[in-house]
């Protein structure tokens, strides 16, 4: 179970307040056919904190189109991918 994660709207408001350092997509362990999106605030040492939806504890995209779109649509400009 994810002990701690963001919600989009506070990711948003994150990405708006230039607190966001780092933003990491990743496939889900043991289901390479979905994808996740954490991200890193404050030193680059941080741990990386995974995108959770309002009823789950982690957001997951079934393609690297669809995270582009939701990273879009939250203002991040950017992200890099670890397969």
């Amino acid at each position: 179970m994810i002990g701690e994660a963001i919600q989009s709207e506070t990711l948003k408001a994150l990405v708006s307040q230039h607190a966001v350092r780092e933003a990491v997509v990743g496939r889900v362990a043991g289901d390479d056919s979905k994808w996740t999106l954490s991200i890193r605030l404050g030193s680059p040492t941080a741990r990386l904190v995974p995108v959770r939806s309002r009823r789950e504890p982690l957001r997951t995209w079934a393609s690297l189109t669809a995270v582009g779109r939701f990273a879009d649509a939250v203002g991040l400009r950017g992200f890099t991918v670890e397969l």
